[in-house]
């Protein structure tokens, strides 16, 4: 069990799902609820113990520096990943990053945009042991992550084209648990080298179901997850209801 937390907040995207809003302003600082996003997850990440964060920027990135040196960094230790002169995806972004962080434990990423009923602490000190445990729960979307009886990674498929993804040539996915991502997870550092063959720009994702056969990605189902992806605008309306109704 990891005795302190170190993390990561996505916060590298154009937004262009947010527009107008994001013509003039980075994702990670749109409201909600009369706070940013990006400082909801350092809230997250402070009342779980995080004492060290890592923030991705590329879009408007220097009105989240300044907005983040204005308020103190809220008392964190808040390293900025420079991602400026090219956007290089989750993968990319994490990989970038690698040297931000202590090699000796695990980070708890999250994306800026979702707004969630996770206990972060106890999701990080349950499954901090694996190379990486993926956040997920049973939802409606077109996107799923395919386990195997033992909530090991095995696959991906989009159930309205049909498609599978998966290191697995003969996978069986009628006989594969299938269930959404969340856009929280945990990611060991002793994964990094096996980054070392891929672009400098890809998403996390792809990495995943690249390397599952390889090493052991597990799937945590949080059957009560109340979950808000706030990455299109117009669910910004529907959010402050979702905070006062599963956050607080």
């Amino acid at each position: 069990m990891a005795e302190s937390m170190q993390a990561m907040i996505f916060a590298a995207g154009l937004g262009t799902r947010l527009k107008p809003l994001t013509d003039r302003m980075p994702k990670a600082l749109v409201q909600v609820a009369g706070k940013p996003l990006l400082q909801r997850v350092i809230a997250r990440f402070k009342e779980a113990g995080a004492e060290e964060i890592v923030v991705n920027v590329h879009h408007f990135f220097w009105q989240i520096i300044d907005y983040l040196k204005a308020n103190n960094n809220f008392g964190m230790n808040i390293k900025i990943s420079d991602e400026t002169d090219n956007l290089l995806d989750t993968g990319g972004g994490l990989k970038k990053a690698a040297p931000l962080f202590d090699p000796q434990k695990p980070i708890l990423i999250h994306n800026v945009d979702i707004l969630s009923n996770v206990d972060l602490k106890l999701f990080y000190h349950l499954h901090a042991d694996y190379q990486a445990t993926l956040l997920v729960s049973k939802r409606k979307t077109k996107r799923y992550l395919l386990f195997d009886n033992n909530m090991r990674l095995v696959g991906w498929t989009n159930i309205e084209t049909g498609q599978v993804r998966s290191p697995y040539a003969d996978l069986d996915v009628s006989k594969c648990r299938q269930l959404a991502f969340s856009g929280i997870h945990i990611f060991s550092p002793s994964l990094f080298p096996l980054m070392s063959n891929f672009p400098e720009k890809f998403g996390i994702m792809d990495f995943y179901l690249k390397i599952c056969d390889k090493v052991v990605i597990k799937g945590y189902e949080k059957t009560d997850l109340h979950l808000m992806d706030v990455g299109k605008i117009d669910t910004l309306t529907d959010a402050d209801e979702f905070i006062n109704k599963y956050i607080q």
